[in-house]
């Protein structure tokens, strides 16, 4: 009788021990070991790999150079449907020896994308978020979103929600940056 009271005793204090240690670890793998960089106006904008709608890999920092347009979209999103030809128009209006813009669908289907793109006749490069992987690297709020990076690689604006993109303030915004 004492053995078994002991071995229940020894028992429920490993479970505790091992419950403690896999808390102790969940806590370090919802933290993670270092910061996730995070993307604020004034800091280097994470960086990210991913392929367009031809299968193209595409790598944000091999664009340093030009001023860079960084659209978070789906179609599922009425305000993205909504600034999409805007966004193409403004694309047609840029010099691309300077400038690049990438819209990436985030949570969303290539199919789905594919058929909007072919409707609206878009020409800007569409680049795959299909699983937020890059939305996670800029701690997306939600879709529309927009940041414009320097040609240091530095975000200087970020736009959560639509807008008219080819607007002379908008322009003129983004030609300052060319400019610099």
């Amino acid at each position: 009788m004492l053995v078994w009271g002991f071995s229940r005793r020894l028992e429920v204090i490993m479970k505790k021990i091992i419950f403690l240690i896999l808390a102790g670890c969940l806590v370090l793998f919802i933290t993670g070991c270092g910061e996730a960089p995070v993307a604020t106006v004034g800091n280097p904008a994470p960086d990210f790999d991913t392929v367009d709608l031809k299968g193209n890999v595409w790598s944000l920092s091999k664009l340093k150079g030009k001023v860079v347009f960084v659209n978070f979209w789906a179609t599922w999103c009425a305000p993205c449907r909504e600034e999409m030809p805007s966004m193409q128009r403004l694309y047609a209006k840029i010099p691309k020896d300077k400038f690049e813009m990438i819209a990436l669908f985030n949570n969303d289907k290539k199919p789905a994308v594919t058929n909007f793109v072919s409707q609206l006749g878009l020409t800007m490069p569409i680049l795959s978020d299909e699983y937020n992987f890059a939305g996670t690297k800029y701690s997306l709020t939600g879709v529309p979103e927009t940041f414009i990076v320097d040609k240091q690689g530095i975000i200087r604006k970020k736009f959560i929600g639509p807008a008219e993109w080819d607007s002379p303030e908008n322009v003129e915004m983004l030609m300052k940056y060319i400019n610099e």
